[in-house]
Order: C-alpha cells, then sequence, then structure tokens
C-alpha cells in the first residue's frame, strides 16, 4: 500500500508542478500585457496632447494671418482713399488752371 500511495503520488505532484508552471506563464503573458497597453495608453495620451497642442498652434496662426490679411485691407484702403483725394485736388487744380486761362 504504501508503494501504492508512493506511485499515486507522483503524477499528482507533477501535476501540480504542471499547473503551477502554467500559472507562472499565463502570470508572465498577464503581465507583459499589461505593459503592452500601458505603453499604448502612453502613447495615446501623448498623441492627444500633442495633438491638442497643434490644434491651439493652428488656431493662433490663423488669427495671425487673419490680423495680416486685415491689415494689409486697411492698407490698401487707405492708399486707394489717399489717391482718390489726389485725383479730386487734381481735377480742382486743373479746374482752377482752365478758370485763370480764361480770365
Amino acid at each position: 500500500m504504501e508503494i501504492m500511495k508512493k506511485i499515486l503520488l507522483v503524477p499528482v505532484v507533477l501535476a501540480a508542478f504542471v499547473l503551477v508552471g502554467c500559472d507562472k506563464e499565463k502570470a508572465a503573458i498577464d503581465k507583459n500585457n499589461a505593459t503592452a497597453q500601458d505603453a499604448i495608453n502612453n502613447r495615446k495620451d501623448t498623441v492627444d496632447a500633442a495633438a491638442k497642442d497643434a490644434t491651439k498652434q493652428a488656431d493662433i496662426d490663423a488669427q495671425i494671418e487673419k490680423a495680416r490679411i486685415e491689415a494689409n485691407k486697411v492698407k490698401t484702403q487707405a492708399q486707394l482713399d489717399a489717391d482718390k483725394k489726389k485725383a479730386d485736388a487734381q481735377a480742382e487744380l486743373d479746374k482752377a488752371k482752365a478758370d485763370a486761362e480764361k480770365k
């Protein structure tokens, strides 16, 4: 009987070692998966932050460009107003010369 118990005990002990070995392997796989998931989540956070910063910078750049366009429009309109006044003044001068020549 003692020998039978030992013979039956050997497969039980071997099965226990196999199960423990499998559990360790599964735990290592789970740990590797968790590490990979953390790395992916960190990368996603980095990408989100970079996109947010890029969007803010694009908004700032757009505002600057709009201000440049508006400033150029104001400058051009001022030049055109000055040209208009100059043309009116030249016309008045020409009229005055024409009147002076008639007298």
